[in-house]
């Protein structure tokens, strides 16, 4: 491992209209570093795209839920409780499975200098 390289844990934050049908599209990544003490959540919300397979769903209500996720990641006090947990409980709060409209793929691992490079990295080629 090189100098300054730690390991990271993130996941793509997912568009689950009908949980039932198993479709969905990335619109997100959370990424974690324990040792770079870093939690970051990247999102985007991109309303004709997710349309095109939910035209019933309530896209400003889809947007204030991701809001959320981003207030938990920052520790702010308007994401509610899960906020005030340290940044391994607010990861691991944010990333249990759930059978909601957002979901998250399976945690993945990697090893890193800069991890909001990475999740910038991640967003682009994922997301975007």
């Amino acid at each position: 491992m090189m100098q300054g390289s730690e390991v990271f844990e993130y996941a793509f934050i997912r568009f689950v209209p009908k949980v039932e049908r198993e479709e969905f599209i990335n619109v997100g990544v959370i990424l974690y570093s324990k040792r770079k003490k870093y939690l970051g959540v990247k999102y985007h919300v991109d309303k004709d795209r997710l349309r095109a397979i939910s035209k019933d769903t309530d896209l400003d209500e889809f947007s204030s839920y991701l809001k959320s996720w981003d207030l938990i990641c920052q520790g702010d006090e308007r994401g509610g409780k899960i906020a005030q947990l340290d940044l391994s409980g607010r990861f691991r709060w944010l990333t249990a499975s759930r059978s909601t409209i957002i979901q998250h793929s399976k945690v993945h691992t990697g090893i890193c200098e800069n991890p909001e490079l990475v999740l910038d990295d991640l967003f682009k080629k994922y997301v975007l």
